[in-house]
C-alpha cells in the first residue's frame, strides 16, 4: 500500500511483487511483519463513512449519557419517563426506581419535555434549568436524563414514541405513567394507537390512583391489563398491554415546589 503524500510508512516496504489491490485491509501478521502502525490501518475507502460506526459507538455511549437521537442497536427494555421536570424531584426518582425493579428495565429515560401541549406555558422554568434538576435526581447509567424530543422536533408522546421506534428498532420502550395521567389519556392524541402500540405501567399517585383505574382508559383498555413481570414477556403481543406498578404514594408535586419556593421568597423579601 503506498504511503500517503508526506507520509512514511514505518518498517520494511512490503515485497515489490506483492502489489495491494486498492482499498485493501492489512492483515493482523502483515500488520507486525510490516511494522505497520494502527493509523495505517485503512477500514474504508476514501470519502466513505465506515458502515455501523455510528451505531457502535452509540451504543457504547448511550449507556451512561443522553441518548443519542439518531439511535442504535442495543437489545434493551426502556421506561420512559416523560414530564415537565419543573422541577424533578424525589418523586420522580421513586418512580424510576420502583419501574426499574417491577418491570425489570435496563434503564428509565427521564424525558424532559420541551412543552407539554396540556400544560400552560406561564410558570414554565427554561428547559435547560428543567434538565438539569432531572440530571440532578438521576442515577447513570440505570437512570438518565435527556431532552431528546428536543432533536426529534416531537412535542406529543405518540409523534415521540413513533420516532423512537424507528431509531431504536431493536429496544422495547415502555411508557411510564402516574395515575393522574391515566386519567388524562383520552386527551392525548392518538391515545388508542398509543396504547395499542406501546405498552405502559402506571404508578400510583396520591388522590388520583382509585378514580384513574375506574376512568375511560382504563375501562376502555381493561382486557390488556397485564401484571408487572408478564408486562414485557416473551414477544410483542399484537395489542399492548399495561399494568398498575405496586409502589408507595409519594406526595410530593411539581406544583407544591415550585408554590413553597415563591412563598419563601416572598418572605424573605418582606423581611
Amino acid at each position: 500500500m503506498p504511503p500517503c503524500p508526506g507520509q512514511e510508512r514505518e518498517g520494511p516496504s512490503p515485497s515489490p511483487n506483492r502489489v495491494p489491490r486498492e482499498g485493501a485491509v492489512p492483515s493482523p501478521r502483515r500488520t507486525r511483519r510490516e511494522g505497520l502502525s494502527p493509523s495505517h490501518l485503512v477500514t474504508h475507502r476514501e470519502g466513505q463513512k465506515p458502515r455501523n460506526l455510528r451505531v457502535q459507538h452509540n451504543a457504547r455511549l448511550a449507556t451512561h449519557s443522553a441518548p443519542n437521537p439518531w439511535g442504535d442497536a442495543r437489545r434493551t427494555r426502556i421506561g420512559l419517563l416523560g414530564g415537565s421536570f419543573n422541577p424533578a424531584h424525589a418523586g420522580h426518582a421513586h418512580v424510576a426506581r420502583r419501574a426499574l425493579a417491577a418491570l425489570a428495565l435496563d434503564q428509565v429515560w427521564l424525558m424532559v419535555s420541551p412543552g407539554n401541549p396540556l400544560k400552560p406555558a406561564r410558570g414554565m422554568a427554561p428547559l435547560a434549568d428543567r434538565l438539569a434538576s432531572a440530571k440532578a435526581i438521576a442515577t447513570p447509567p440505570r437512570s438518565i436524563a435527556t431532552d431528546i424530543e428536543r432533536p426529534l422536533g416531537t412535542r406529543f408522546t405518540a409523534d415521540t414514541l413513533a420516532a423512537l421506534r424507528r431509531r431504536f428498532r431493536h429496544a422495547r420502550f415502555v411508557l411510564l405513567l402516574g395515575a393522574d395521567n391515566l386519567a388524562q389519556l383520552p386527551q392525548w392524541r392518538r391515545w388508542r394507537a398509543l396504547a395499542r402500540d406501546t405498552p405502559i405501567a402506571i404508578l400510583p399517585r396520591p388522590g388520583h390512583s382509585r378514580a384513574a383505574l375506574h376512568g375511560q382508559a382504563a375501562t376502555v383498555l381493561a382486557r390488556h391489563r397485564r401484571k408487572p413481570r408478564a408486562l414485557l414477556a416473551g414477544p410483542a403481543p399484537r395489542h399492548a398491554g399495561w399494568c398498575l406498578i405496586p409502589a408507595r404514594e409519594v406526595a410530593l408535586s411539581a406544583t407544591a415546589i415550585r408554590n413553597a419556593r415563591r412563598d419563601g421568597a416572598a418572605r424573605r423579601v418582606a423581611a
